[in-house]
């Protein structure tokens, strides 16, 4: 007997939450075939990029605590526009 997509997730969803959460992992580690050596290339090539995109003067970085400023005022409007709403 084969089901049809529907009917599969008609049917998962009457299992437990964690048996539902397994099923949907293992479906989509079934998905994800990586060739770890590429994926490790990619990103050591993409780190390099970005180094050197640093070291160029080609972006520039931003220190830490003026993000965490801008952050903070960020969330603090939003906090203040939720709390007009």
């Amino acid at each position: 007997m084969s089901l049809s997509a529907s009917e599969f997730y008609e049917a998962g969803m009457n299992l437990p939450p964690w048996v539902r959460k397994d099923v949907a992992l293992r479906l989509l580690e079934s998905l994800e075939v990586f060739d770890d050596d590429s994926v490790e290339e990619a990103w050591s090539a993409e780190i390099g990029s970005r180094v050197d995109d640093i070291l160029t003067g080609e972006v520039e970085t931003i220190p830490d605590a003026e993000v965490m400023a801008r952050l903070a005022a960020d969330r603090a409007a939003r906090h203040a526009a939720r709390q007009q709403a």
